[in-house]
């Protein structure tokens, strides 16, 4: 496997110690000998892979969920579904509004009592 790190001038960096368990150290000695390379290539390298993986907007979990329900075709219903969502999951959701059991059509407001 031939990439970047084989063409770097190898260079002495700050000493780090790290305290790995036994799964650890197998998996650091398997990369390793898998990659034909140092222990110390290997942290930097997986280093690297982990601030790429962070950094890239695509990688990010909470922004894959953009864009999911996209097609998922659904009929114009007429009114801005930002705007008015409480409405919508009403409309499509079954179980859910006025109309689901034990509700009724109107929201107690919080912080008083319901009338007897």
């Amino acid at each position: 496997m031939s990439s970047d790190h084989d063409n770097r001038p190898r260079r002495v960096g700050e000493p780090v110690q790290v305290y790995l368990d036994r799964a650890d150290r197998q998996r650091l000695e398997r990369l390793t000998d898998q990659l034909d390379t140092t222990k110390s290539d290997v942290l930097r390298r997986a280093l690297e892979t982990l601030e790429r993986q962070l950094l890239d907007p695509e990688q990010h979990p909470a922004l894959q969920v953009i864009g999911l329900g996209a097609d998922t075709p659904r009929a114009p219903v007429g009114y801005d579904v930002a705007r008015e969502h409480d409405r919508f999951l009403a409309d499509t959701e079954p179980g859910v509004g006025p109309e689901a059991p034990g509700q009724s059509g109107r929201r107690r407001q919080r912080g008083r009592p319901r009338a007897r």
